[in-house]
């Protein structure tokens, strides 16, 4: 796979993938705001999918788990324009303003489709990449500038941008049981839901008895088997939706827990 990145500042890029897809469970821990320029991306979350493609904008959300697969399309690779609006920043675009965030607000992706006022502000940036060069206070103004078109096209955006608030201990059954599909270290399962990794591996084997590595593989196993069996799903695709990280993996995995291998479970229901 081919990918190539070209940063013009530390907070904006132009992000190319040139070959067949790209996968990856991911958590960002700042928002980021892309804008499609060619090419396609599916993101799956624990209770929605989204489907992405050229001229679309989009908000995801730090701290949201998705698994995102990019892919190119009509010959065209994966490109995108991607600004991040760190926690940094926002403060300080909020240090003056009189805002109040609901704590208790959802977090979900944003879609913008191709808003003339955002397409500008993003667009704008495209000569930049071509010169590698990006001063700082143009970066600081055009980052202002898509903050402040957020807060006129959606009046919740500021319940997700001035809401600084780190993670906090949650139930921890609900959350894995919501979302063991995606593949992220256990560090990082700790961190979302409030715990060091001593206290979320001492709490999760309390809780269900069981390693979470383990855990994770036989809830994975059970999805992909229902994916197969119900929607008939091609096992390419479940073995990504479901958190393995590639098909001989799951296959393996999945013989030895079920005593056949997908495609033979498919043959059957045939």
């Amino acid at each position: 796979m081919e990918y190539q990145a070209k940063y013009i500042t530390d907070d904006i890029k132009l992000s190319c993938y040139e070959d067949k897809f790209f996968k990856s469970d991911i958590s960002f821990d700042c928002h980021m705001l892309i804008w499609f320029i060619s090419g396609q991306t599916k993101i799956v979350q624990a209770d929605a999918t989204h489907l992405f493609k050229k001229g679309d904008i989009f908000l995801i959300p730090k701290n949201q788990l998705a698994t995102i697969i990019n892919y190119p399309k009509d010959g065209q690779a994966h490109k995108t324009v991607v600004m991040h609006l760190t926690a940094d920043r926002l403060k300080d675009f909020y240090s003056n303003l009189n805002v109040k965030p609901d704590a208790h607000h959802t977090q979900k992706i944003h879609h913008f489709k191709n808003h003339p006022l955002l397409e500008s502000c993003l667009s704008s940036l495209v000569p930049y990449f071509e010169m590698q060069v990006l001063p700082e206070k143009i970066a600081s103004l055009k980052i202002t500038e898509a903050i402040s078109i957020l807060r006129i096209i959606d009046k919740d955006i500021d319940n997700v941008l001035a809401n600084f608030e780190e993670p906090g201990k949650i139930d921890l059954a609900t959350y894995m049981e919501k979302n063991f599909m995606f593949n992220l270290s256990l560090e990082k399962f700790g961190y979302l839901t409030g715990r060091s990794l001593t206290t979320f591996k001492r709490d999760f084997n309390r809780i269900f008895g069981i390693t979470p590595q383990r855990w994770l593989t036989k809830k994975r196993l059970e999805l992909a088997h229902y994916q197969l069996v119900e929607k008939k799903t091609r096992p390419i695709e479940v073995c990504y939706e479901v958190g393995f990280e590639n098909l001989s993996h799951f296959s393996y995995a999945f013989k030895k827990q079920f005593g056949y291998s997908p495609t033979e479970l498919l043959a059957k229901g045939n």
